[in-house]
């Protein structure tokens, strides 16, 4: 939620609401332990994040329409929204490649967990999910700069 623009229209607690109501919603759902359940509301914040971005990007909500100050004008800016979607299209071609690490981008940047929160959730070393976050952040750069 950092990234996106003043106007956006999900502020973070009505993410963490929905995505609670989202966990909650099942009562017979149970947590196995911590980790199951941050990674069960990393994905659930992701899906609700995705979800808001198409729906404003459709035609009916004005599609890719922006407000523009023409003395700040760049032609090749991507909106929030726009890259929401981008990164979450490359998440899912990074996934099929590599589930493991596909985990800790999808904690780390929509669940906005830290690397120490993640390492505990899964169970692996600080060390480890440094590493495994740059090789993602690297292959996602490479597939966005790429234009797949």
């Amino acid at each position: 939620m950092a990234q996106e623009s003043a106007g956006h229209t999900l502020q973070a607690t009505a993410l963490v609401h929905e995505a609670w109501v989202s966990l909650t919603g099942d009562p017979d759902k149970k947590w196995a332990n911590r980790a199951h359940f941050f990674a069960a509301a990393s994905e659930a914040m992701r899906r609700i994040l995705i979800g808001n971005a198409r729906r404003k990007s459709r035609i009916k909500h004005g599609g890719h329409l922006l407000r523009l100050d023409i003395a700040h004008l760049d032609l090749a800016a991507t909106s929030p929204d726009e890259m929401v979607l981008l990164v979450n299209e490359a998440l899912e071609r990074f996934k099929l490649d590599d589930p493991e690490k596909g985990k800790i981008v999808v904690m780390k940047f929509f669940g906005g967990l830290t690397n120490q929160e993640v390492a505990e959730s899964l169970g692996i070393t600080e060390r480890t999910v440094e590493r495994h976050w740059a090789y993602a952040k690297a292959w996602l750069f490479s597939d966005l700069r790429q234009g797949k």
